[in-house]
């Protein structure tokens, strides 16, 4: 349904820390950067991209967005999230669990990113 997600920072070095250690834990490779100075993660056909705002304006996370990255079991789920936290992120909203939703029981992680941009760890229970 979507190609990549991207996100704005205004600080490339802190986002960089932060994502390649949030994502080794998922096994992907550190990021890249392109000739325009964007970070790219490509893992299992996704892209993630960080970016500083092409407008030359700062910039800032969405309110009420989330970019949800699937985990392969609440252990993982786990790592990822204490990684993010020792890269300089945020943990947010409750600690990780089990959550209830519509499409059953989810084990959860919440994370805001050095820039604000709000991410969860995902993995179905059952």
């Amino acid at each position: 349904m979507f190609s990549h997600v991207m996100v704005g920072s205004n600080d490339l070095d802190a986002s960089r820390a932060f994502y390649d250690a949030l994502f080794a834990i998922v096994g992907a490779k550190p990021g890249m950067t392109d000739d325009k100075g964007r970070i790219i993660y490509l893992h299992d056909g996704a892209m993630f991209m960080v970016t500083r705002p092409i407008d030359a304006q700062p910039a800032c996370h969405a309110n009420g967005g989330t970019i949800g990255f699937t985990m392969a079991s609440p252990d993982q789920t786990d790592a990822w999230h204490a990684a993010g936290v020792a890269a300089g992120g945020a943990s947010c909203e409750d600690p990780p669990g089990i959550r209830q939703s519509p499409i059953g029981p989810l084990y959860l992680a919440y994370l805001r990113d050095p820039a604000g941009n709000k991410l969860c760890g995902v993995h179905p229970v059952g």
